[in-house]
């Protein structure tokens, strides 16, 4: 049997360079295959090349190169920088067009890494406005990626109303049952037990003023309109939205998404889309069943430390709330889901390839979201303040 490994090192050409006078300047003739077997042999002869003062004009002539690839062209890249950093005026020559797009990832990466190295600074002062520039930029940047996530989104269902692309229910399904049903236990409990602590503390605190029964009041309006959507809220942004980074992180990390783009298709329409409908859905739903948690929760509780009966409660848990008050805390509940939804998903589309970039964006995600729903809710509540509502 033919060993096609020796073969391939047998034809393959060592990496070289030589530097000749040109006009003015120098010329470095870069020669061989510079791959990721042989470049080794031309690190020492590069690092004796940037410590050399070759004048202000260098140009890399590459037209001799046979092979090349990524641990070449971060060679022949950092070469041009290094000689660049000293001051010379440096261009590459004789590049193929077909090796251009490797070294603008090569450029991109070294890029992006010179970007992420915090530039140190004497003055604190500085380093204070630094700091809220890049927080400013920051910000505004994941502002515009939420909007184009909900602007797809949005293009994407009037494509799907219109017939224009296929309405796929089934995945919606899907999402509404791994987020919403199998979510109700844990909601349940959570609804339950915060019911009968605030019945509880309420109920410890009117005793002094012999008026436990108003704790049914307390209960019911802060339930309705703040406690049960805000709660249920949180959960879901820890167990969803946690959930939704890491689905689309992963599919990130495996170039999924980038398959979705080759292919044709749109990866805001088939990730996160159904998401983010499935969101909408199950988060009023959740909502109405942790307030009937709550309030139960918070029925047992009086009956057990108060002696407050069932009947009694709900007489005056009729009297205490309206349809107004169930209904304000229910208007949160979809504009709270859309704004996990888009953390949780934007999140994720920023993964890059490694397993700590997942686990920074997914924490990034559960505390945005979170920061958000309450942020939310205030300004809920100043509005409906203003309003009388």
């Amino acid at each position: 049997m033919l060993d096609t490994t020796r073969t391939d090192q047998r034809n393959e050409n060592a990496p070289a360079l030589s530097a000749d006078k040109a006009g003015d300047g120098v010329a470095i003739v870069l020669t061989g295959d510079w791959i990721v077997r042989s470049v080794g042999a031309v690190e020492q002869t590069i690092e004796k090349t940037l410590a050399s003062d070759l004048g202000a004009r260098i140009s890399l002539d590459c037209s001799g190169v046979g092979r090349v690839d990524t641990a070449g062209a971060l060679l022949i890249e950092k070469l041009k920088r290094g000689l660049s950093d000293k001051g010379s005026e440096v261009r590459i020559d004789g590049l193929t067009a077909g090796n251009d797009p490797l070294f603008e990832a090569v450029r991109r990466s070294l890029d992006a890494e010179h970007d992420t190295q915090p530039r140190k600074r004497g003055n604190p002062v500085l380093d204070m406005l630094e700091g809220l520039g890049r927080w400013v930029v920051g910000t505004a940047g994941e502002v515009v990626d939420g909007l184009n996530i909900v602007g797809a989104s949005l293009y994407g269902a009037g494509r799907r109303l219109t017939g224009k692309t296929q309405f796929r229910p089934a995945a919606i399904v899907a999402q509404i049952d791994h987020m919403g049903v199998r979510a109700l236990p844990i909601i349940t409990l959570m609804s339950f037990l915060i019911g009968g602590v605030i019945a509880q503390q309420g109920a410890f605190q009117l005793r002094y003023f012999g008026a436990e029964i108003f704790v049914v009041d307390l209960v019911g309006i802060l339930q309705l309109r703040e406690i049960g959507v805000l709660l249920t809220a949180i959960m879901i942004a820890g167990r969803s939205g946690s959930a939704i980074t890491a689905e689309i992180g992963s599919m990130k990390m495996r170039e999924e998404v980038d398959a979705l783009q080759v292919i044709g298709l749109n990866p805001i329409g088939v990730l996160v889309f159904p998401r983010l409908v499935a969101l909408t859905i199950i988060l009023p739903l959740l909502t109405i069943v942790a307030d009937i948690a709550g309030i139960f929760g918070a029925m047992v509780v009086t009956f057990l430390y108060s002696g407050i009966t069932p009947e009694a409660f709900l007489m005056r848990l009729r009297g205490a709330i309206d349809v107004a008050t169930i209904f304000a805390g229910l208007i949160k509940a979809p504009f709270m889901a859309i704004v996990i939804g888009v953390v949780a998903a934007s999140e994720g589309l920023k993964v890059g390839g490694s397993a700590e970039s997942l686990g920074l964006h997914v924490t990034a995600s559960v505390v945005k979201a979170i920061f958000l729903v309450i942020l939310m809710d205030a300004m809920f509540a100043i509005f409906y303040a203003s309003i009388g509502y």
